[in-house]
């Protein structure tokens, strides 16, 4: 079994259904509402553990009933939340998500995401140290990311950046990362102004960028390739992303080539947005590999 640390975002999702998404001062009436546990760092996990990893959660909560919920959640998915800590008289992250026109509109309220600083990833550094991976992505502060990238740079453990959402990242933090996992939009922020083919030679088996139905496309040294997606009739689009993440890092951590990695996440990811909810249709290992042939 694989080990799996993911520094990374907590959050719970408050989800609107609605035939339309409104347009600025417009009302519409929607079909539904619920609350979720979520967040990219807890859905990267909670994907990760589904799929048999061995996973450790690096974060922060309010001390809020939202937060107490997360925790719950985390636990009874297999995910390891001895550094999961509660921020005293803070609000837990939320993520208040639209669903309308067959995808999603999210706008991410951080709260106790905000404290996951150096400081406190450092407490955790023999988690780190012994994991075959390490997951991070951006609903936390830069500096953190920076000094994750760094420490794992300096422990020789490889570390997968979903640069998610998008902000700009210095080459030392690209450098420093084994994989970078942007979809087009995040991409376009990351390398403005650059060709597409000419930065996925510069990073070799380094950039996949990811590019929803078409699949996923990465320069493997000699050629570029495009891993196709597998079709499915989507219910919900939120944690895709989230799931393709977990379903790679489990993959390359267990060995797989590339090809069969992107697959194997591809696979992942097209099973969850079968099913409501960003956690809710992630699959588990037996689904993956005995579905979508």
């Amino acid at each position: 079994m694989v080990k799996i640390a993911v520094v990374g975002s907590s959050s719970m999702d408050l989800v609107v259904t609605s035939e339309k998404r409104p347009a600025a001062g417009e009302t519409v009436l929607g079909e539904g509402f619920s609350t979720v546990p979520g967040g990219k760092g807890a859905n990267q996990a909670v994907a990760a553990a589904r799929l048999g990893a061995e996973v450790t959660m690096i974060g922060r909560v309010g001390d809020d009933v939202y937060g107490s919920t997360i925790l719950k959640n985390l636990n009874v998915n297999g995910v390891d939340t001895s550094y999961v800590e509660p921020v005293p008289d803070i609000a837990s992250g939320t993520a208040h998500i639209t669903l309308a026109e067959g995808d999603n509109s999210i706008i991410v309220v951080k709260g106790a995401n905000d404290w996951i600083t150096p400081d406190y990833v450092q407490k955790a550094s023999a988690v780190i140290k012994d994991a075959d991976i390490v997951m991070i992505q951006q609903e936390i502060p830069v500096e953190t990311v920076e000094y994750t990238a760094r420490l794992c740079k300096e422990l020789g453990i490889n570390l997968l950046l979903n640069p998610a959402p998008a902000r700009l990242l210095s080459e030392e933090v690209i450098e420093n990362a084994t994989y970078l996992t942007p979809n087009e939009h995040e991409c376009s922020v990351l390398f403005a102004g650059i060709n597409r083919t000419e930065v996925l030679k510069k990073y070799p088996n380094k950039l996949f960028i990811t590019e929803g139905e078409k699949g996923v496309r990465y320069f493997d040294g000699m050629i570029e390739k495009v891993i196709p997606s597998f079709l499915v009739k989507a219910v919900d689009t939120t944690g895709a992303g989230d799931t393709f993440n977990g379903a790679f890092a489990v993959a390359v951590a267990e060995g797989k080539s590339y090809e069969e990695s992107l697959k194997f996440a591809n696979k992942a990811a097209a099973i969850s947005v079968t099913k409501f909810g960003a956690q809710g249709g992630m699959p588990t290992r037996a689904e993956v590999e005995g579905s979508l042939t």
